[in-house]
């Protein structure tokens, strides 16, 4: 079932979540949701408090349009390794029309369970080690915004204040 997506600056987001203490039907139906709702939206990634949800559960798929899908879901995940520095673009589901340069680590190395509770490493670089920080993030209440500078996030909160204030006159 697609779920809705929260945006900036529902307070849930900001929320830290809970680990997952037990994987069963509601943890896998959670896991389905999420990947429908991802694929949907479309996005890279996406992290259970996007959906209100505040489980440790992310799920990410960085294979291009053209490529077999590459789900990859990691429950309780943990950033074990981190080293180089990365400075990319990103966006957010739940931060629409923005985009900015955030610094991060350029490879890191994750474990996580997966759906069936065995323990899952990922060595991982490039767009999939930015996906994994980014939604991990997520699971702590962070949002890639909170990774500027203060300026940039300042402007940032001046445009998103603007864009709900326009989006108001409209209702």
């Amino acid at each position: 079932m697609i779920r809705t997506i929260l945006t900036y600056p529902n307070p849930e987001l900001k929320k830290k979540s809970a680990p997952v203490t037990v994987i069963n039907d509601s943890v896998r139906e959670l896991v389905r949701d999420m990947s429908e709702t991802m694929y949907h939206a479309p996005g890279v990634g996406l992290a259970a408090p996007q959906i209100g949800v505040h489980q440790r559960v992310i799920v990410i798929d960085v294979s291009g349009s053209d490529e077999v899908p590459g789900l990859i879901v990691a429950i309780n995940p943990v950033i074990v390794h981190a080293e180089g520095e990365a400075y990319e673009e990103e966006g957010c589901l739940s931060v629409p029309k923005y985009a900015a340069n955030v610094r991060r680590h350029a490879r890191v190395v994750v474990k996580a369970l997966d759906l069936e509770g065995r323990e899952c490493t990922w060595r991982a670089d490039e767009l999939l080690a930015i996906a994994f920080q980014h939604e991990i993030d997520h699971l702590d209440g962070i949002l890639f915004v909170d990774h500027l500078s203060p300026l940039k996030r300042e402007l940032f909160i001046r445009r998103a204040r603007r864009l709900a204030e326009s989006d108001g006159e409209g209702s």
